[in-house]
Protein backbone atom coordinates (compact mmCIF):
# COMPACT_ATOMS: atom_id res chain seq x y z
CA UNK A 1 0.00 0.00 0.00
CA UNK A 2 1.34 3.51 -0.94
CA UNK A 3 -0.63 6.38 0.36
CA UNK A 4 -0.63 9.86 -0.78
CA UNK A 5 -1.51 12.31 2.81
CA UNK A 6 -3.42 15.38 1.49
CA UNK A 7 -3.26 17.93 4.12
CA UNK A 8 -0.30 18.17 6.62
CA UNK A 9 -2.45 20.41 9.45
CA UNK A 10 -3.49 19.21 12.61
CA UNK A 11 -5.58 15.74 11.67
CA UNK A 12 -2.67 15.26 8.52
CA UNK A 13 -0.21 15.63 10.92
CA UNK A 14 -1.54 13.45 13.75
CA UNK A 15 -2.72 10.75 10.51
CA UNK A 16 1.35 11.01 9.99
CA UNK A 17 2.50 10.78 13.39
CA UNK A 18 -0.02 7.42 13.98
CA UNK A 19 0.56 5.48 11.13
CA UNK A 20 4.60 5.58 11.43
CA UNK A 21 4.32 3.27 14.42
CA UNK A 22 2.80 0.97 11.99
CA UNK A 23 4.02 -0.83 9.44
CA UNK A 24 1.18 -2.20 6.97
CA UNK A 25 2.17 0.68 4.28
CA UNK A 26 5.22 0.87 1.88
CA UNK A 27 5.04 4.56 1.68
CA UNK A 28 3.38 7.80 2.76
CA UNK A 29 3.60 10.85 0.94
CA UNK A 30 2.93 13.61 3.15
CA UNK A 31 1.34 16.49 0.94
CA UNK A 32 0.59 19.93 1.38
CA UNK A 33 -0.10 23.53 -0.78
CA UNK A 34 2.15 24.67 2.12
CA UNK A 35 5.70 22.19 1.89
CA UNK A 36 6.96 23.87 5.31
CA UNK A 37 4.52 21.90 6.83
CA UNK A 38 4.50 18.65 5.09
CA UNK A 39 8.34 18.56 5.67
CA UNK A 40 7.78 19.78 9.81
CA UNK A 41 5.75 16.19 9.86
CA UNK A 42 8.19 14.23 8.32
CA UNK A 43 11.08 15.51 10.37
CA UNK A 44 8.84 14.93 13.65
CA UNK A 45 8.26 11.52 12.61
CA UNK A 46 12.27 11.36 11.80
CA UNK A 47 13.14 12.84 15.28
CA UNK A 48 10.92 10.58 17.38
CA UNK A 49 11.10 7.37 15.65
CA UNK A 50 14.77 7.73 13.35
CA UNK A 51 15.36 7.21 9.76
CA UNK A 52 12.37 5.71 7.71
CA UNK A 53 14.37 4.47 5.23
CA UNK A 54 11.95 6.30 2.61
CA UNK A 55 8.86 5.27 4.32
CA UNK A 56 7.46 8.93 4.41
CA UNK A 57 8.29 11.86 1.33
CA UNK A 58 7.15 15.13 1.31
CA UNK A 59 5.47 16.65 -1.58
CA UNK A 60 3.49 20.15 -2.57
CA UNK A 61 0.12 20.25 -3.54
CA UNK A 62 -2.74 21.72 -4.78
CA UNK A 63 -6.02 20.12 -3.00
CA UNK A 64 -8.22 22.62 -5.17
CA UNK A 65 -6.91 21.21 -8.76
CA UNK A 66 -7.66 17.64 -9.56
CA UNK A 67 -4.90 17.58 -11.82
CA UNK A 68 -2.12 18.61 -9.21
CA UNK A 69 -3.75 15.28 -6.93
CA UNK A 70 -3.38 12.85 -9.56
CA UNK A 71 -0.12 14.07 -10.97
CA UNK A 72 1.84 13.83 -7.68
CA UNK A 73 -0.56 10.40 -7.08
CA UNK A 74 0.79 8.97 -10.19
CA UNK A 75 4.07 10.24 -9.96
CA UNK A 76 4.81 7.76 -6.41
CA UNK A 77 2.78 5.12 -8.05
CA UNK A 78 0.45 5.72 -4.83
CA UNK A 79 -2.81 3.31 -4.62
CA UNK A 80 -4.58 5.03 -1.81
CA UNK A 81 -5.43 8.79 -1.39
CA UNK A 82 -5.86 10.20 2.15
CA UNK A 83 -7.91 13.50 2.21
CA UNK A 84 -7.03 15.38 5.69
CA UNK A 85 -7.92 18.96 4.42
CA UNK A 86 -11.15 20.91 4.42
CA UNK A 87 -14.63 19.74 3.01
CA UNK A 88 -14.46 21.93 0.36
CA UNK A 89 -11.98 20.45 -1.31
CA UNK A 90 -13.57 17.14 -1.43
CA UNK A 91 -14.65 17.53 -5.03
CA UNK A 92 -11.13 17.99 -6.38
CA UNK A 93 -8.99 15.59 -4.32
CA UNK A 94 -12.40 12.79 -5.03
CA UNK A 95 -11.63 13.37 -8.77
CA UNK A 96 -7.81 13.53 -8.66
CA UNK A 97 -7.83 9.88 -7.12
CA UNK A 98 -10.14 8.40 -9.35
CA UNK A 99 -7.75 10.34 -12.35
CA UNK A 100 -5.13 8.79 -10.78
CA UNK A 101 -6.31 5.27 -10.54
CA UNK A 102 -6.22 5.37 -6.95
CA UNK A 103 -8.79 4.56 -3.80
CA UNK A 104 -9.85 7.11 -1.64
CA UNK A 105 -10.73 8.00 2.03
CA UNK A 106 -11.93 11.04 3.47
CA UNK A 107 -13.01 11.74 6.98
CA UNK A 108 -15.63 14.80 5.69
CA UNK A 109 -17.97 14.31 2.63
CA UNK A 110 -18.77 16.91 0.17
CA UNK A 111 -20.90 19.61 1.12
CA UNK A 112 -24.39 19.83 1.52
CA UNK A 113 -27.24 22.83 0.34
CA UNK A 114 -29.69 24.29 1.93
CA UNK A 115 -33.62 23.58 0.15
CA UNK A 116 -33.98 26.66 -1.34
CA UNK A 117 -37.49 27.64 0.14
CA UNK A 118 -37.91 25.42 2.83
CA UNK A 119 -34.49 24.96 4.45
CA UNK A 120 -35.62 24.22 7.97
CA UNK A 121 -38.01 21.44 6.41
CA UNK A 122 -36.95 19.96 3.69
CA UNK A 123 -33.62 18.61 2.77
CA UNK A 124 -31.38 20.48 -0.43
CA UNK A 125 -28.10 18.88 -1.82
CA UNK A 126 -27.77 16.40 1.13
CA UNK A 127 -24.03 15.89 2.26
CA UNK A 128 -21.95 13.33 0.47
CA UNK A 129 -24.75 13.28 -2.38
CA UNK A 130 -22.05 14.80 -5.20
CA UNK A 131 -19.87 11.82 -4.10
CA UNK A 132 -22.95 9.07 -4.19
CA UNK A 133 -23.45 10.06 -7.66
CA UNK A 134 -20.27 8.87 -8.79
CA UNK A 135 -20.24 5.37 -7.30
CA UNK A 136 -20.66 3.59 -10.62
CA UNK A 137 -17.47 5.30 -11.86
CA UNK A 138 -15.95 4.05 -8.87
CA UNK A 139 -17.14 0.08 -9.09
CA UNK A 140 -16.57 0.82 -13.21
CA UNK A 141 -12.84 1.54 -12.58
CA UNK A 142 -12.79 -1.53 -9.70
CA UNK A 143 -11.75 1.31 -6.88
CA UNK A 144 -13.13 1.63 -3.60
CA UNK A 145 -14.09 5.77 -2.05
CA UNK A 146 -14.41 4.63 1.62
CA UNK A 147 -16.05 8.66 3.14
CA UNK A 148 -16.67 9.59 6.28
CA UNK A 149 -14.22 7.66 7.75
CA UNK A 150 -12.69 9.86 10.86
CA UNK A 151 -14.33 9.75 14.76
CA UNK A 152 -17.42 11.59 13.68
CA UNK A 153 -18.72 9.97 11.12
CA UNK A 154 -16.36 7.04 10.70
CA UNK A 155 -15.77 5.36 14.26
CA UNK A 156 -19.51 5.89 15.30
CA UNK A 157 -20.78 4.32 12.07
CA UNK A 158 -18.74 1.58 13.04
CA UNK A 159 -20.33 1.12 16.76
CA UNK A 160 -23.42 1.35 14.79
CA UNK A 161 -22.88 -1.50 12.69
CA UNK A 162 -21.61 -3.10 15.78
CA UNK A 163 -24.59 -2.36 17.40
CA UNK A 164 -26.91 -3.60 15.00
CA UNK A 165 -25.01 -6.99 13.83
CA UNK A 166 -24.26 -8.17 18.06
CA UNK A 167 -26.23 -6.32 20.26
CA UNK A 168 -29.85 -5.76 19.17
CA UNK A 169 -32.83 -6.89 16.88
CA UNK A 170 -34.65 -4.14 15.90
CA UNK A 171 -33.55 -0.31 16.45
CA UNK A 172 -35.17 2.73 17.65
CA UNK A 173 -32.79 5.20 17.40
CA UNK A 174 -29.09 5.53 16.38
CA UNK A 175 -28.41 8.80 18.02
CA UNK A 176 -24.57 9.88 17.37
CA UNK A 177 -23.75 12.10 20.61
CA UNK A 178 -20.65 14.00 20.89
CA UNK A 179 -19.04 16.05 24.16
CA UNK A 180 -15.94 17.42 25.65
CA UNK A 181 -14.92 19.07 29.29
CA UNK A 182 -11.75 20.53 27.06
CA UNK A 183 -10.84 24.09 28.31
CA UNK A 184 -8.26 25.86 26.64
CA UNK A 185 -6.36 28.86 28.20
CA UNK A 186 -4.31 31.95 27.45
CA UNK A 187 -0.36 32.58 28.58
CA UNK A 188 -2.19 34.15 31.57
CA UNK A 189 -4.35 31.04 32.37
CA UNK A 190 -7.58 32.88 31.79
CA UNK A 191 -10.01 30.68 29.64
CA UNK A 192 -10.42 32.10 26.09
CA UNK A 193 -12.62 30.63 23.36
CA UNK A 194 -10.67 28.32 20.80
CA UNK A 195 -12.39 25.65 18.82
CA UNK A 196 -10.37 22.55 18.79
CA UNK A 197 -11.42 21.51 15.00
CA UNK A 198 -11.58 23.63 12.01
CA UNK A 199 -13.93 26.55 12.77
CA UNK A 200 -14.21 26.57 8.47
CA UNK A 201 -15.46 23.08 9.33
CA UNK A 202 -17.62 23.68 12.80
CA UNK A 203 -19.56 26.77 11.61
CA UNK A 204 -20.62 24.62 8.02
CA UNK A 205 -22.12 21.95 10.29
CA UNK A 206 -23.79 23.68 12.83
CA UNK A 207 -25.12 26.79 10.75
CA UNK A 208 -26.33 24.41 8.35
CA UNK A 209 -30.45 22.85 8.91
CA UNK A 210 -29.51 19.77 10.76
CA UNK A 211 -30.62 16.44 9.08
CA UNK A 212 -33.06 13.81 10.82
CA UNK A 213 -33.97 10.25 9.34
CA UNK A 214 -37.34 8.72 10.29
CA UNK A 215 -38.02 5.31 8.97
CA UNK A 216 -41.47 6.73 8.27
CA UNK A 217 -40.14 9.97 6.61
CA UNK A 218 -36.81 9.56 5.16
CA UNK A 219 -34.47 12.56 5.70
CA UNK A 220 -35.89 16.21 6.67
CA UNK A 221 -34.22 19.11 8.74
CA UNK A 222 -35.05 21.14 11.68
CA UNK A 223 -33.65 24.75 12.49
CA UNK A 224 -30.18 24.85 13.70
CA UNK A 225 -29.33 23.49 17.22
CA UNK A 226 -32.87 22.21 17.77
CA UNK A 227 -34.22 19.71 20.17
CA UNK A 228 -31.26 20.63 23.21
CA UNK A 229 -31.08 17.84 25.59
CA UNK A 230 -28.69 17.10 28.16
CA UNK A 231 -26.68 13.46 27.86
CA UNK A 232 -24.22 12.14 30.31
CA UNK A 233 -20.88 11.56 29.06
CA UNK A 234 -18.56 9.05 30.47
CA UNK A 235 -15.39 9.23 32.35
CA UNK A 236 -15.32 11.90 34.06
CA UNK A 237 -16.59 14.24 31.60
CA UNK A 238 -20.52 13.98 32.60
CA UNK A 239 -23.65 16.06 31.71
CA UNK A 240 -23.79 18.11 28.58
CA UNK A 241 -26.49 19.75 26.69
CA UNK A 242 -26.08 18.52 23.10
CA UNK A 243 -28.17 19.94 20.03
CA UNK A 244 -29.01 18.69 16.61
CA UNK A 245 -26.25 19.54 14.44
CA UNK A 246 -26.02 18.58 10.38
CA UNK A 247 -23.34 15.57 9.84
CA UNK A 248 -22.64 12.81 7.72
CA UNK A 249 -23.71 10.20 10.00
CA UNK A 250 -27.42 10.91 9.64
CA UNK A 251 -26.84 10.37 5.74
CA UNK A 252 -24.89 7.13 6.03
CA UNK A 253 -25.90 5.27 8.43
CA UNK A 254 -29.88 4.35 6.85
CA UNK A 255 -27.94 3.19 3.89
CA UNK A 256 -26.68 -0.31 5.61
CA UNK A 257 -28.51 -0.29 8.81
CA UNK A 258 -32.40 -0.64 9.49
CA UNK A 259 -32.87 2.31 11.99
CA UNK A 260 -36.68 3.86 12.77
CA UNK A 261 -34.88 7.10 13.99
CA UNK A 262 -31.30 8.79 13.30
CA UNK A 263 -30.00 11.49 14.60
CA UNK A 264 -26.44 13.25 15.50
CA UNK A 265 -26.07 15.96 18.48
CA UNK A 266 -23.26 17.67 19.34
CA UNK A 267 -22.34 19.58 23.03
CA UNK A 268 -21.43 23.23 22.03
CA UNK A 269 -22.52 24.92 25.12
CA UNK A 270 -24.14 28.64 25.38
CA UNK A 271 -20.95 30.55 24.38
CA UNK A 272 -20.14 28.99 21.27
CA UNK A 273 -23.81 29.08 19.72
CA UNK A 274 -23.76 32.46 20.96
CA UNK A 275 -20.63 33.03 18.59
CA UNK A 276 -22.10 31.07 15.90
CA UNK A 277 -25.24 32.73 15.55
CA UNK A 278 -23.44 36.50 16.01
CA UNK A 279 -21.21 35.24 13.22
CA UNK A 280 -24.49 34.07 11.18
CA UNK A 281 -25.58 38.00 11.67
CA UNK A 282 -23.18 39.30 10.60
CA UNK A 283 -22.35 37.69 7.47
CA UNK A 284 -19.07 36.34 8.37
CA UNK A 285 -19.69 32.63 8.36
CA UNK A 286 -20.65 33.13 4.16
CA UNK A 287 -17.87 31.49 1.84
CA UNK A 288 -18.43 33.75 -1.48
CA UNK A 289 -15.47 36.28 -1.05
CA UNK A 290 -16.51 39.81 -0.46
CA UNK A 291 -15.05 43.29 -1.93
CA UNK A 292 -12.76 44.65 0.60
CA UNK A 293 -10.83 47.68 0.69
CA UNK A 294 -6.82 47.14 1.84
CA UNK A 295 -3.74 49.41 1.56
CA UNK A 296 -2.63 47.89 -1.32
CA UNK A 297 -5.86 48.51 -2.99
CA UNK A 298 -9.70 46.56 -3.33
CA UNK A 299 -9.17 42.33 -2.53
CA UNK A 300 -11.92 39.60 -2.44
CA UNK A 301 -12.16 37.66 1.21
CA UNK A 302 -14.19 35.26 1.83
CA UNK A 303 -15.66 36.22 5.41
CA UNK A 304 -15.07 32.40 6.74
CA UNK A 305 -11.74 32.51 5.66
CA UNK A 306 -11.04 35.56 7.65
CA UNK A 307 -12.52 34.49 11.01
CA UNK A 308 -10.42 30.87 10.23
CA UNK A 309 -7.61 33.28 10.13
CA UNK A 310 -7.93 35.56 13.32
CA UNK A 311 -8.60 32.35 15.55
CA UNK A 312 -5.63 29.88 16.68
CA UNK A 313 -4.89 26.99 14.77
CA UNK A 314 -6.40 24.12 16.36
CA UNK A 315 -3.36 21.92 15.78
CA UNK A 316 -1.72 24.46 18.33
CA UNK A 317 -3.71 24.42 20.61
CA UNK A 318 -2.69 21.04 22.79
CA UNK A 319 -0.41 23.18 25.34
CA UNK A 320 -3.12 25.04 26.64
CA UNK A 321 -5.77 22.61 26.74
CA UNK A 322 -7.11 20.27 29.29
CA UNK A 323 -9.68 17.87 29.47
CA UNK A 324 -11.65 14.86 27.57
CA UNK A 325 -13.19 14.47 24.15
CA UNK A 326 -15.82 11.76 24.22
CA UNK A 327 -17.19 10.34 20.39
CA UNK A 328 -19.94 7.75 20.29
CA UNK A 329 -23.51 6.28 19.49
CA UNK A 330 -26.44 6.20 22.16
CA UNK A 331 -28.86 3.39 20.46
CA UNK A 332 -31.79 2.16 22.04
CA UNK A 333 -34.34 -0.31 21.03
CA UNK A 334 -34.79 -4.59 21.33
CA UNK A 335 -31.96 -6.47 22.76
CA UNK A 336 -31.18 -9.87 20.87
CA UNK A 337 -32.82 -11.27 24.22
CA UNK A 338 -36.73 -9.53 23.08
CA UNK A 339 -36.12 -7.28 26.02
CA UNK A 340 -35.85 -3.32 25.89
CA UNK A 341 -32.20 -2.11 25.62
CA UNK A 342 -30.64 1.00 25.88
CA UNK A 343 -26.47 1.48 25.29
CA UNK A 344 -23.76 3.39 24.61
CA UNK A 345 -20.78 3.09 22.68
CA UNK A 346 -17.74 5.36 22.88
CA UNK A 347 -14.01 6.70 22.76
CA UNK A 348 -12.69 8.87 25.19
CA UNK A 349 -9.34 10.66 23.84
CA UNK A 350 -7.19 12.79 26.79
CA UNK A 351 -5.55 15.76 25.75
CA UNK A 352 -3.09 14.89 28.51
CA UNK A 353 -1.94 11.64 26.78
CA UNK A 354 -2.06 12.38 22.98
CA UNK A 355 0.22 15.56 23.44
CA UNK A 356 2.85 13.39 25.76
CA UNK A 357 2.27 10.64 23.04
CA UNK A 358 2.12 12.20 19.84
CA UNK A 359 2.28 16.60 20.63
CA UNK A 360 -1.08 16.44 19.10
CA UNK A 361 -4.07 17.87 20.96
CA UNK A 362 -6.66 14.95 21.81
CA UNK A 363 -9.57 16.02 18.91
CA UNK A 364 -7.71 15.70 15.98
CA UNK A 365 -5.97 12.83 17.05
CA UNK A 366 -8.98 10.63 17.65
CA UNK A 367 -10.14 12.14 14.42
CA UNK A 368 -7.01 10.72 12.93
CA UNK A 369 -6.77 7.39 14.55
CA UNK A 370 -9.70 6.26 12.18
CA UNK A 371 -8.41 6.27 8.98
CA UNK A 372 -4.99 4.20 10.06
CA UNK A 373 -7.12 1.52 11.56
CA UNK A 374 -9.32 1.78 8.16
CA UNK A 375 -6.01 1.46 6.01
CA UNK A 376 -4.95 -1.42 7.86
CA UNK A 377 -8.06 -3.54 7.49
CA UNK A 378 -7.67 -2.83 3.61
CA UNK A 379 -3.81 -2.98 3.73
CA UNK A 380 -4.91 -6.81 5.07
CA UNK A 381 -7.41 -7.75 2.96
CA UNK A 382 -10.22 -7.87 6.18
CA UNK A 383 -12.34 -5.06 4.35
CA UNK A 384 -12.67 -4.94 0.77
CA UNK A 385 -15.18 -3.25 -1.79
CA UNK A 386 -15.71 -1.20 -4.53
CA UNK A 387 -17.63 1.96 -5.40
CA UNK A 388 -18.91 4.52 -2.80
CA UNK A 389 -19.21 3.08 0.79
CA UNK A 390 -19.26 4.69 3.87
CA UNK A 391 -17.56 2.91 7.06
CA UNK A 392 -21.25 1.28 7.93
CA UNK A 393 -20.44 -1.14 4.48
CA UNK A 394 -17.99 -3.08 6.47
CA UNK A 395 -17.62 -5.72 9.27
CA UNK A 396 -17.26 -3.90 12.37
CA UNK A 397 -15.73 -6.18 14.76
CA UNK A 398 -12.26 -6.69 13.45
CA UNK A 399 -11.94 -3.10 13.36
CA UNK A 400 -13.45 -2.29 17.23
CA UNK A 401 -11.06 -5.84 17.80
CA UNK A 402 -7.78 -4.46 16.73
CA UNK A 403 -8.62 -0.92 17.93
CA UNK A 404 -8.70 -2.54 21.29
CA UNK A 405 -5.85 -5.05 20.99
CA UNK A 406 -2.54 -3.88 23.34
CA UNK A 407 -0.08 -2.29 21.14
CA UNK A 408 2.51 -4.58 22.02
CA UNK A 409 -0.25 -7.46 20.82
CA UNK A 410 -0.46 -5.82 17.16
CA UNK A 411 -3.11 -3.58 18.04
CA UNK A 412 -3.92 0.03 18.63
CA UNK A 413 -4.29 -0.38 22.78
CA UNK A 414 -7.28 2.17 22.24
CA UNK A 415 -10.12 0.44 24.44
CA UNK A 416 -13.68 1.65 23.31
CA UNK A 417 -16.76 1.88 26.21
CA UNK A 418 -19.47 0.32 26.18
CA UNK A 419 -22.37 1.34 28.83
CA UNK A 420 -25.45 -0.02 29.50
CA UNK A 421 -28.27 2.66 30.28
CA UNK A 422 -31.29 0.45 31.12
CA UNK A 423 -31.44 -0.48 34.75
Amino acid sequence: MRILLVGAGGVGDAFAKIAARRSFYELIVVSDYDLSRAERTVAWIEARHGAQDGRFLAERIDASDPDSVAEVAQRHGVTHVMNAVEPKFVPTIFAGALAADANYLDMAMSLSEPHPTNPHEETGIMLGDDQFALSADWEKAGKLALVGMGVEPGLSDVFARYAADHLFSEIDELGTRDGANLVVRDELGNEIFAPSFSIWTTIEECLNPPVVWEKDKGWFTTAPFSEPEVFVFPEGIGPVECVNVEHEEVILMPRWINAKRVTFKYGLGDEFIGILKTLNQLGLDKTEPVRVRSADGPVMVAPRDVVAAGLPDPASLGPRMTGKTCAGVWVTGTGTDGMPREVYLYHVSDNEWTMAEYEAQCVVWQTALNPVIALELLAAGTWSGLGVLGPEAFDAKPYLDLMALPVDQGGYGQPWGFEDRLA
